[in-house]
């Protein structure tokens, strides 16, 4: 599914025209951005949590000419999927 069917999968759902929906589903995506770039997680009980995981600097290998190479620390986001989500696929 990408994001256009997204959004016509949420206009259905909610009753909304696409508009609506997809004015919704990019304010939640801001949100939830806005919130991670400045540290915070988001949790949604019954859905999951997103949070910012902190890769430590590192020693890598170009792997065309083997030379050794430093990876430079990194935020990155991350999704741990709630018990409900995890439920309701299984």
């Amino acid at each position: 599914m990408n994001k256009a069917e997204f959004v016509n999968a949420v206009a259905d759902a909610a009753g909304m025209t696409k508009v609506e929906a997809g004015k919704a589903v990019e304010a939640v995506i801001e949100v939830i951005k806005k919130a991670l770039k400045k540290g915070d997680s988001v949790a949604l009980v019954g859905f999951g949590t997103f949070v910012v995981r902190k890769r430590a600097a590192r020693t890598g290998r170009n792997p065309r000419t083997g030379q050794q190479i430093k990876i430079k620390a990194s935020k990155n986001p991350s999704f741990k999927a709630g018990k409900a989500l995890k439920d309701a696929i299984n």
